[in-house]
């Protein structure tokens, strides 16, 4: 609503105007209490769908620095972890002699019965 006028006499209008769109609530003693009702009523489940979402991705967070921060730890230390997983991938594999020709890979096993 737009009147021609002074400055005052529009923010007036514009006072009343939104006196009769939104009434004053009435104050009693169950106020607040009635307007936590209607405010945790109007939330929806994906707003709690949200804060577990949040609770997760923080606990990830917190797992992953943790998993972070062990795995920076000295490796060559027995008292984080025993000394066969001190050695590299192809150190292992060159410690466990395996058969490179075919006839041995496929090889019967021989089981003696006693």
């Amino acid at each position: 609503m737009y009147t021609r006028g002074s400055d005052d006499e529009r923010l007036d209008a514009l006072f009343h105007a939104f006196r009769e769109a939104c009434p004053a609530p009435e104050a009693s003693p169950n106020f607040m209490p009635d307007l936590w009702q209607k405010i945790e009523a109007r939330q929806s489940p994906s707003f709690w769908f949200g804060r577990m979402a949040s609770a997760f991705v923080t606990a990830a967070l917190a797992a992953s620095l943790a998993l972070g921060i062990y795995l920076a730890l000295p490796a060559n230390s027995s008292y984080y972890a025993p000394s066969y997983y001190a050695q590299s991938y192809v150190e292992a594999l060159a410690a466990n002699s395996s058969p490179d020709t075919p006839e041995a890979i496929y090889e019967p096993i021989r089981y003696e019965f006693r």
